[in-house]
């Protein structure tokens, strides 16, 4: 009866340390999970940031054509400058 006792004490603290093991793996998991897997973005999130790239976008094409027109004009100024047509 001694040798079952103790077998049953042991057993019973296997079973312990299991549901210690399982309880820290399934918090650390549901941590990793909030991280790990991909959450749907809103339809405001998706918007403002379409906006945020088009306003973006919008500023790089000004930026690019005034950079184009102030070098057209210079190209203009040197043509006529060389020819003698100012």
């Amino acid at each position: 009866a001694k040798s079952l006792d103790k077998a049953i004490s042991e057993l019973t603290s296997d079973r312990d340390t299991a549901d210690t093991e399982l309880s820290a793996i399934l918090d650390y998991y549901s941590k990793i999970k909030e991280r790990c897997i991909a959450k749907p973005e809103t339809y405001e999130q998706r918007a403002a940031r379409r906006e945020a790239e088009i306003a973006g976008l919008k500023e790089a094409l000004s930026i690019l054509e005034d950079e184009t027109a102030f070098m057209q004009r210079g190209k203009r100024g040197v043509h006529s400058h060389f020819l003698g047509l100012h």
